[in-house]
């Protein structure tokens, strides 16, 4: 059945209808117009009863506060409800407990209570009978559990025998308790085996989800793994959803039909300090900005209690209630009484009063939420797993801190509460009928006791063969799924080599020339995966359209104005590349689901994320922190790089700290290379790094620097110290001739100011200087810090020399560093070099102008650096003192319009 037409069916029997067979009638009408000629006709035919009717200007985007759908469409529920619901209640108490006994004398760790407890009916529908293991036939299901219920897995997974009571004590302790240690929240780098997806930076996950989902549909389409059984689960928090990333990349998901989504939304309408929205309604709000944006909406507001209430609500009346009621007095009223509901919510009008006038007060406080009913929530899990071209929400209606007594259920503060006392534990426990005795609570108030009924109870053994038939555990990772691939034949990196012979191309272009062959690679080119924003023919990669072509799961289904050019636009169900549109944050997303599917889905895939380099690690740093701890595999190339090489863009295009920015994550490895034959070495390595036979340290994203500015690249000389290309730097210039000696430290563009400066050194003051490039100042810092670590610890050891100072044993002279970004960048390993040093960068803002100018100004081209090196020189006495202000003076330092490094043109 299509989306449309199972609305019609739920608005036939919906709640308040005062005549459900004239309403028949009419949908009747609408589906044999609709059958017979379609459903834009059908849309115009409801459009003109509308306006004929007056009703609104236009359709409402929401409909009534109610459950979608109606009780009598609601299926048989297949389980053993009692049995469910006992060991459910036995989870509720341990994760509670967990995170209470964290907070025992000398530990103190903290940990969230109140989240699990609301949404343990949500978890436990999907664990019982939706969720499917590693596995299961089809391949089993992707779920993004909310980070703040973390304890609920835990728990979770004791029942199963997969953690210990020693594990749930060391929550929160993972390097005291090491071996028995649970971290916050859903971690893969601190449990690998365990949770697949981070989640708890709030909004990445639903951002994470929708690419999951079209990196599912993308490895199908592309015949490298059959998905079309996989399924992909969001569990997200209303308040998260404040966030613009939660929000701001729903369109992909309806674009591409993403019918193998669900976004479950925990509505308990507060956020961490207090309502969502208390003068307004957000499932409301929701509903109307998810179907906007083409989703289908599943609301699950209220429990199977309120369904005769409702059936006999024949005017609206109680409905109408429900519609006008705001979030702040539904939070208050389950912190009141049922007499206060009584009086407050029915009182409202005498009609709504007469319907519960013979229910007691607890009965009234007895009408639950739609999110605590087994029956609600499963009807709505099936009714999303139906493909109908849709991504779907589940809107559910909850209670934070559910079942854990007034002084936490529904309060403003039960986000931070991470204490019970004795008599919340008491009181907590007789709620949950858990078998515990008031003298073993009274032992040790802080150490509770967790529950257990044994291996062999009706309720474990019934856990257990629910998860066997869906496939095995969840959460579950499987770091070592993907075997050995076959790695690129060297030949596929000789382009690098050759250099360029008389041309000009930039370290762009030769990038471009080593993925293309990459690319081409029989065996591994297959398992490339170009993610390209709205730029690619920014970065001369339009060359790929025609040949890799662009993936989209409707193929292409227009005429391109282009089509009769070389390099035409081309769109493919089988396409390769991710072409993301004006999207960082969507190319982030599809770059970590391509980078982990070696564990989630045994399928080892390189993402080649090329992106405007300002747009990198500031705009999306948070993102690729969580790639990080999922331990995602690939290569960020930041293209258009630099301060001054792309200066007629401007200020905010113009990166002069993206290396220092990545530099802050562990798992990023960023270099700056000068020359395309470096680029070949680093890609090689990157490459065996993370899929080599022999490697230790897979999990690494290697981060280059690559610039749009074209100079001579040279072919890679004889013998060149591949080691240091590598390790961060390696002599590419001898100094030539006699006279006092200087070190001229570069990277990336500064390599080609460093080499003119080297010629002005020797042939105008008699200098000679040598030439390093820096491939990573990142680099040969983490090994000097790394080199200072082991002598700390482990002085019995020895002292480790540094690369950096293997790599300037011989440099006996001063030092000037230059690159095209900030002065902290060099002086990153300033301290670990004993010769007298100087940095020169690109501090504050960039701006536009020509390069030369730019370079000029900032005081990084040949000239400042020539300037600078006589300085160190005059200190130390060995050239005249005269000399530095004379070649200021004769290269007009301070004239912005002397500058003369740097060349016009390269776009690319």
């Amino acid at each position: 059945m299509n989306d449309d037409r199972a609305s019609a069916s739920i608005l036939d029997s919906a709640p308040g209808d005062i005549d459900p067979e004239e309403t028949a009638e009419w949908l009747e009408s609408l589906d044999a117009v609709v059958n017979a000629r379609g459903p834009a006709r059908g849309e115009h035919l409801v459009r003109s009863l509308v306006d004929r009717a007056g009703l609104r200007d236009e359709p409402s985007a929401t409909t009534d506060y109610v459950n979608t759908i109606a009780a009598a469409d609601e299926p048989e529920y297949p389980g053993d409800e009692e049995l469910e619901r006992r060991y459910r209640a036995w989870m509720r108490w341990n994760a509670a407990v967990l995170v209470h006994r964290a907070q025992r004398p000398g530990i103190g760790v903290g940990g969230h209570i109140s989240t699990y407890a609301g949404a343990a009916t949500l978890y436990e529908v999907g664990f019982n009978h939706f969720f499917r293991g590693k596995d299961h036939p089809g391949g089993g299901d992707q779920v993004f559990f909310q980070g703040h219920a973390s304890p609920g897995m835990y728990a979770r997974a004791y029942m199963e025998g997969r953690l210990s009571e020693d594990d749930l004590d060391g929550f929160r302790q993972e390097k005291s308790r090491e071996g028995h240690a649970l971290s916050s929240y859903p971690h893969p780098r601190l449990m690998p085996e365990f949770w697949e997806f981070p989640t708890v930076s709030m909004g990445i996950g639903p951002m994470n989800a929708i690419y999951q989902a079209q990196s599912n549909r993308y490895l199908q389409g592309r015949g490298l793994k059959d998905t079309s059984d996989q399924h992909v689960w969001a569990f997200l928090g209303d308040g998260e959803m404040d966030e613009p990333e939660s929000r701001g990349l729903l369109q992909l998901a309806a674009n591409d039909g993403l019918d193998n989504l669900t976004f479950v939304v925990n509505c308990n309408l507060q956020r961490l300090d207090g309502p969502v929205r208390g003068n307004g309604k957000i499932i409301q709000e929701l509903e109307g900005f998810f179907r906007g944006a083409g989703w289908n909406v599943i609301k699950v507001i209220w429990g199977r209690e309120w369904d005769d209430l409702l059936a006999r609500d024949e005017d609206g009346a109680l409905v109408d209630i429900m519609n006008t009621t705001r979030d702040g007095d539904y939070q208050t009223y389950k912190a009141e009484s049922g007499g206060f509901i009584r009086e407050n919510f029915f009182g409202r009008d005498e009609r709504a009063a007469a319907l519960v006038e013979n229910l007691t007060d607890d009965q009234i406080w007895g009408l639950k939420r739609g999110g605590h009913d087994y029956h609600k929530v499963f009807a709505a899990y099936q009714q999303s797993m139906q493909r109908n071209g849709k991504p779907t929400v589940i809107l559910v209606k909850t209670v934070k801190g559910y079942g854990l007594g007034q002084r936490f259920e529904a309060r403003n503060a039960t986000h931070q509460m991470k204490k019970l006392t004795l008599q919340d534990l008491k009181d907590f426990r007789d709620h949950l009928r858990v078998p515990i005795t008031d003298a073993q609570l009274e032992a040790d108030p802080y150490q509770p006791p967790y529950y257990h009924p044994g291996a062999d109870a009706a309720e474990i053994r019934y856990m257990q063969e629910r998860r066997r038939a869906l496939g095995g555990y969840l959460p579950e990772r499987r770091p070592h799924a993907a075997g050995e691939i076959a790695l690129p034949d060297a030949r596929a990196y000789e382009v690098a080599a050759r250099g360029s012979g008389k041309q000009e191309a930039a370290t762009t272009m030769a990038f471009v020339r080593v993925l293309k062959d990459l690319m081409r690679d029989k065996e591994f080119g297959k398992r490339i995966v170009p993610i390209i924003p709205d730029e690619a023919r920014t970065f001369g990669m339009d060359a790929f359209f025609p040949t890799a072509k662009i993936y989209n799961p409707n193929g292409q289904n227009y005429l391109a104005v282009d089509r009769d050019i070389v390099l035409s636009y081309k769109e493919s169900t089988s396409g390769q590349i991710v072409h993301a549109g004006i999207n960082e944050a969507g190319s982030i997303a599809a770059f970590t689901a391509a980078g982990t599917a070696y564990a989630t889905h045994g399928v080892p895939l390189i993402p080649v994320y090329v992106f405007y380099s300002m747009f990198g690690f500031q705009r999306t740093g948070d993102s690729l922190w969580a790639a990080a701890d999922q331990m995602a595999r690939g290569f960020l190339i930041s293209a258009t790089a630099g301060r001054t090489t792309l200066t007629g863009e401007g200020l905010q295009h113009a990166d002069g700290h993206s290396p220092l920015l990545a530099a802050t994550n562990p798992a990023v490895i960023t270099y700056d290379p000068a020359y395309g034959y470096e680029i070949g070495h680093i890609m090689r390595a990157g490459i065996e790094r993370m899929y080599g036979p022999d490697s230790t340290d897979r999990n690494r994203i290697y981060n280059l620097m690559v610039y749009n500015e074209p100079i001579v690249q040279p072919a890679e000389p004889e013998g060149v110290d591949v080691e240091g290309i590598l390790g961060g730097i390696h002599r590419i210039s001898p100094a030539q001739g006699e006279g006092p000696r200087t070190h001229l430290l570069a990277s990336g563009i500064g390599v080609t100011w460093a080499l003119e400066a080297q010629q002005l050194l020797r042939d105008e003051w008699g200098v000679a200087a040598d030439v390093f490039s820096v491939t990573s100042w990142t680099e040969l810092r983490r090994d000097a810090v790394r080199a200072e670590e082991e002598a700390f610890l482990h002085p019995e050891n020895g002292v480790r020399t540094p690369f950096l100072q293997q790599q300037l044993a011989d440099a006996h002279g001063p030092i000037v560093a230059v690159s095209d970004y900030a002065k902290d960048l060099p002086d990153q390993i300033r301290q670990f070099v004993k010769n007298d040093w100087a940095t020169l960068g690109a501090d504050g803002f960039g701006f536009s102008d020509t390069r030369a100018a730019a370079r000029r100004f900032f005081k990084i081209d040949s000239h400042s650096v020539v300037v600078r090196a006589l300085q160190l020189l005059a200190a130390r006495g060995e050239v005249d003192a005269a000399a530095p202000a004379q070649a200021a003076e004769r290269y007009r330092l301070l004239d912005v319009n002397a500058g003369t490094s740097g060349n016009a043109g390269g776009d690319a």
